[in-house]
């Protein structure tokens, strides 16, 4: 087995938001395949600095997969290969000797580049802040036995929250649809009983200010499913779904 492999690397480089980009060749060698592909990008930074050059910009903060911090699109899928792993918890092995990686930010107009490979993702938080939460006053933690939960709608809320908000499905998708995570959002809350009361009003605000933000609309491709890190499912947008159509219903009604 290969322990050291020779990459050459075709990375993104953008000095600015208003600046045009382009993509620059690097060679990244005697890299070790039990690192991960940030450790990969931080030896070839090293290299940049000892050259006195500018280094490569990427975002990244826990790398334990699970802040959502990290991002960029690795031979044209968000994360990478590998199936339900963020880009810190790539590794290396996943990639072959004198492989050519190309890499590059992800791609949506409304996740703008700031400088190489990072975005601003401001736009995910911006649905939170519209209705992403709870309002009403729960008190403080309830006992685990308080409000009876039938064990398969927790599991499904569980599995909705898991959602970290890195924005691989926005990148992915050929429309720039946030109705993954908007679905997350909406299925991890309108499930659970402390949410069930604001439901409406909350489905209603998120997908209007998706729509306003400039995110495109669902058309089923699935490739948001695909490239999710936490592996959310396209089920959480079909509940959105009818969330909506039931919100708007009782809206109407009124």
């Amino acid at each position: 087995m290969i322990k050291n492999i020779n990459l050459t690397l075709k990375i993104w480089r953008q000095d600015a938001p208003d600046k045009e980009g382009r993509f620059e060749t690097y060679e990244a060698n005697e890299i070790s395949t039990d690192i991960s592909f940030l450790e990969m990008l931080d030896i070839v930074n090293e290299k940049l600095i000892i050259e006195g050059k500018d280094i490569i910009a990427f975002d990244n903060d826990c790398r334990e997969g699970i802040c959502g911090m990290c991002g960029a699109v690795i031979n044209g899928r968000p994360h990478g290969p590998q199936r339900g792993t963020t880009l810190c918890q790539l590794h290396m092995r996943h990639f072959s000797d004198n492989e050519v990686i190309i890499i590059e930010p992800f791609r949506a107009a409304p996740f703008k580049v700031i400088k190489d490979l990072v975005v601003d993702r401001g736009s995910l938080d911006e649905l939170i802040k519209t209705y992403g939460y709870i309002s009403v006053n729960t008190g403080g933690a309830p006992d685990g036995n308080a409000i009876p939960i039938p064990e398969e709608i927790a599991e499904k809320a569980m599995d909705a929250a898991s959602c970290i908000g890195c924005g691989a499905c926005v990148a992915s998708c050929p429309n720039a649809s946030a109705m993954l995570f908007v679905g997350a959002k909406v299925s991890h809350l309108s499930l659970l009983p402390q949410g069930k009361i604001e439901a409406a009003r909350r489905v209603l605000a998120m997908v209007k200010k998706a729509d306003n933000i400039g995110f495109g609309n669902c058309t089923n491709e699935k490739e948001c499913e695909v490239t999710c890190p936490k592996q959310v499912s396209i089920e959480n947008i079909a509940r959105l779904n009818r969330e909506f159509i039931k919100a708007c219903f009782c809206s109407t009604a009124k």
